[in-house]
C-alpha cells in the first residue's frame, strides 16, 4: 500500500508532497499552506500586472557570435536589464531543443511516477539534495504549494549518482547532456556580464572559482493544481542566493513573477527560452550595480506547472566581495567585512527558506541606499 508522507528524513514534521494533496481532489487549501494577508498574490501594497507590453527584456544571443558590433550590442542590452531589471529572457541562445524537449519530459515522467517510488530519492534539510517539497527547517513554517526535486552537478565530488533518479530510464543521460549545454551558455553570459561591468570578460567566472571549481545544481520545481491560488503561492517571494539562474519555464503556464519597484510583473513564456536573473552573489561582486530581485511563483486552479531551475554558482569554499575594480572614492564598496563563502551564505534560505531580500541587505554596508533605490524604479 502506498504511503502518503516523507516521514523520518530530519524536517521538523512529516511532509506530505503537494502533489499527492492536489490528486487527492481536496476543495480547499490545508491551513498549513495559507500565507498571511499581505504575502498571498493579490494581498499587498505590491500590485500584480499580466500586460504583455510590460516584462522583462527579451536578449537575442544569435548576434554574439556575428561581429564585434553585435557582441557589443549584446553585452550592452544585457548590462542595461541586469542593472534595470535583474532579469531578462535568451533567445537563439545555442541550446540544443531536442535536449531541452527531452529534459522536460524526462522530469514530467518523473513526477508522474507512483510515490513509493518517488519517495526512495527523498531529501533532508543537510543537503537538500533530492526529491522534497519543502525549504527552511522551521517548524511550523507556513510552506509553498509545489514539490521539487534538487541535484548537485558540478563540481564532480559533489555529485551523488545515488540521488539521480534511474526511471525514466534515459534521465540521467539527458540531465548530463543538459548540464553540459547549460554550462555553456553560463559561460558566455558570465562574459558579457564581465564585459558590462567594465571588468576581464573573464573576471566572473575566475570569482567564481576558474574552469575546475565552479558549481553548478538544479532545482526540478512541479506545482500542481491548487484548489484556492488566491491564498498560497507556488513559491514565495525570494532572492536567489547563487551566482546566476538560467531558468526553463513552461511553455504553456504562466505563474514566474518578478518584482519591479511597486509591481509584481508576470513573465510571458516565450517557446524554448530562458530566462535569466541574476543572483545574491553577483550583486555582491558586482559592488551592488547589477541587482538580485524579488520573484515569485504563482500556483494555478486549472493546469500543473513544470520548470527547470539550473544555478551556476561560486565554489562553496571561495570568499565573495565587490571586485576592486568597482570599488573607488565615486563608488565606496556596498559590501564588507565579513567576507563570507557561498556555503556560509546560503546557509539561511537552507535554514529560513525562501524570504525575499532579507538576507543579501544583511550585507550590505548601508542596506538603506538600496531599498531607496528599489522605491525609485
Amino acid at each position: 500500500m502506498e504511503t502518503t508522507s516523507l516521514h523520518g528524513c530530519g524536517w521538523p514534521e512529516p511532509i506530505v508532497p503537494v502533489q499527492i494533496l492536489s490528486n487527492s481532489g481536496m476543495r480547499s487549501v490545508p491551513p498549513r499552506y495559507i500565507k498571511p494577508p499581505s504575502e498571498r498574490p493579490s494581498g499587498s501594497i505590491i500590485t500584480s500586472t499580466n500586460d504583455p507590453n510590460f516584462s522583462i527584456p527579451i536578449i537575442d544571443l544569435a548576434g554574439d557570435v556575428d561581429t564585434p558590433q553585435h557582441r557589443q550590442i549584446v553585452v550592452e542590452a544585457i548590462g542595461d536589464a541586469c542593472k534595470n531589471w535583474g532579469f531578462f529572457q535568451v533567445v537563439n541562445h545555442g541550446v540544443d531543443i531536442d535536449v531541452v524537449k527531452r529534459m522536460r519530459g524526462a522530469w514530467r515522467e518523473f513526477f508522474d511516477l507512483p510515490l513509493d517510488e518517488k519517495k526512495i530519492y527523498a531529501n533532508s534539510p543537510v543537503t537538500y539534495e533530492g526529491y522534497g517539497s519543502r525549504l527552511g527547517v522551521e517548524k511550523g513554517a507556513i510552506l509553498d504549494w509545489s514539490d521539487y526535486y534538487f541535484l548537485n552537478l558540478l563540481p564532480s565530488d559533489l555529485k551523488n549518482l545515488e540521488k539521480w533518479p534511474k526511471m525514466p530510464s534515459y534521465l540521467r543521460e539527458v540531465t548530463e547532456k543538459y548540464t553540459c549545454e547549460l554550462m555553456n551558455l553560463s559561460e558566455v553570459l558570465l562574459k558579457a556580464m564581465s564585459s558590462s561591468l567594465g571588468l576581464d570578460e573573464d573576471y566572473l567566472h575566475m570569482a567564481f572559482g576558474g574552469s575546475e571549481g565552479i558549481s553548478a545544481c538544479m532545482r526540478v520545481n512541479y506545482y500542481p493544481k491548487c484548489p484556492e491560488p488566491d491564498l498560497t503561492l507556488g513559491l514565495s517571494s525570494h532572492s536567489d542566493p547563487g551566482g546566476l539562474t538560467l531558468l526553463l519555464v513552461d511553455d504553456n503556464v504562466k505563474g514566474t513573477q518578478v518584482r519591479k519597484g511597486d509591481t509584481w510583473v508576470t513573465v510571458q513564456p516565450i517557446p524554448g527560452a530562458f530566462v535569466v536573473n541574476v543572483g545574491d552573489q553577483i550583486q555582491i561582486l558586482s559592488n551592488g550595480a547589477y541587482r538580485s530581485v524579488e520573484h515569485r511563483a504563482l500556483a494555478n486552479s486549472g493546469d500543473d506547472r513544470l520548470t527547470i531551475a539550473f544555478f551556476c554558482n561560486p565554489r562553496g569554499d571561495v570568499p565573495i566581495a565587490p571586485a576592486a575594480q568597482l570599488v573607488g572614492p565615486e563608488s565606496p564598496a556596498v559590501y564588507g567585512q565579513p567576507v563570507i563563502t557561498f556555503n556560509e551564505y546560503r546557509k539561511y534560505v537552507r535554514t529560513k527558506g525562501a524570504s525575499g531580500r532579507a538576507q543579501v541587505e544583511s550585507l550590505s554596508l548601508s542596506s538603506s541606499s538600496i531599498k531607496l533605490q528599489d522605491e525609485d524604479d
